[in-house]
């Protein structure tokens, strides 16, 4: 099965070709960290067995952890939903070439799929 890193619902105006690419461009990507256990640990999006389910049991396992030890033990949700919109391409692009060892023509390719890109509402 290809993940789609979310971008299916965000790319209803992409020809098909362009949302095949994206899906092709984010297996591989996802294979390429996967391979080279460059995932952190407790992420748990676009990960084979690290379901949504399986976040709660952890966070909740830490809470009643803590409650167990007696401390205080709190918890703050985020929606992160739209958080790849706010990204900047250039600390993303630096992020993929010094944290994740993607130079050459992918990076290049990276780069260019993400210069001058607008989103309009």
């Amino acid at each position: 099965m290809v993940q789609t890193f979310g971008l299916s619902d965000r790319s209803s105006n992409l020809s098909v070709i362009s949302k095949l690419m994206q899906r092709l461009v984010a297996h591989r990507l996802l294979s390429y960290l996967t391979v080279n256990n460059l995932l952190p640990r407790f992420q748990s999006a676009y990960r084979l067995h690290h379901s949504v389910e399986t976040a709660i049991v952890k966070v909740l396992a830490d809470i009643l952890l803590a409650i167990d030890r007696g401390d205080v033990a709190g918890l703050a949700l985020l929606d992160l939903s739209a958080a790849f919109d706010t990204v900047d391409h250039y600390v993303l692009l630096q992020r993929l070439l010094i944290s994740y060892g993607i130079d050459g023509m992918v990076w290049t390719w990276f780069c260019s799929y993400l210069s001058d890109r607008f989103q309009y509402v």
